[in-house]
């Protein structure tokens, strides 16, 4: 899949629904592999799973749980568990 793909598709947290918008940025490590998808917007009470930088919310990828048609899901609340 392409950034430019990627980037069309909405973000949407899964504990609570919320949706954040689409990806404005894509952080790689030296290998090419994906560490973090950034959102734009400021949100208070996301329990600091994630650091917002200038330009958005940095959201670790292994805080992605799906990549979908349409968009990808992730989980940034510490409370929500999917295991229960």
């Amino acid at each position: 899949m392409s950034y430019s793909e990627l980037k069309r598709k909405d973000v949407v947290n899964i504990c609570d629904g919320r949706k954040m918008g689409r990806p404005i940025d894509l952080i790689l490590s030296d290998a090419a592999c994906a560490q973090a998808l950034v959102v734009p917007g400021r949100s208070g009470g996301l329990l600091g799973l994630f650091r917002q930088d200038r330009e958005g919310i940095v959201i670790p990828w292994e805080r992605v749980r799906r990549v979908g048609d349409d968009v990808i899901l992730v989980e940034v609340d510490a409370g929500c568990d999917q295991n229960q």
